[in-house]
């Protein structure tokens, strides 16, 4: 029993991803839009709060960063948005853990639609 529980916690553990993890992937999407960095993550948050409330929108070097997890630790959802390189819109970059899997997202990409 004691081999079945330490089974178990390992393969838990295992699938924890973390935002730097998940970042170090390529993104599912990638996004350009002439509406500055602020203005796209003041949109989109309040969507992604909806989905998730544990979704969490910080500031960045360069832009804003809006993280998405589970109570368990898992990080299921990434958006960065990071000023373009001409300083005249963003870049948006959409991480997902498990991008098959679309079971509750389905409000996620279209408030990033509406928001471009």
């Amino acid at each position: 029993m004691r081999i079945l529980i330490w089974a178990l916690a390992v393969a838990f553990l295992a699938g924890c991803t973390s935002p730097s993890e998940l970042m170090s992937g390529t993104p599912i999407h990638t996004y350009t839009t002439t509406k500055l960095p602020k203005d796209v993550a003041l949109c989109v948050y309040p969507a992604w709060q909806d989905y998730r409330s544990t979704s969490v929108l910080s500031e960045t070097t360069n832009g804003y960063r809006i993280v998405v997890g589970t109570d368990t630790g898992q990080t299921d959802d990434i958006l960065n948005i990071e000023l373009s390189d001409n300083g005249k819109g963003s870049l948006i970059k959409l991480y997902q853990r498990m991008p098959w899997s679309q079971i509750g997202r389905s409000g996620l990409t279209p408030a990033l639609n509406k928001c471009l």
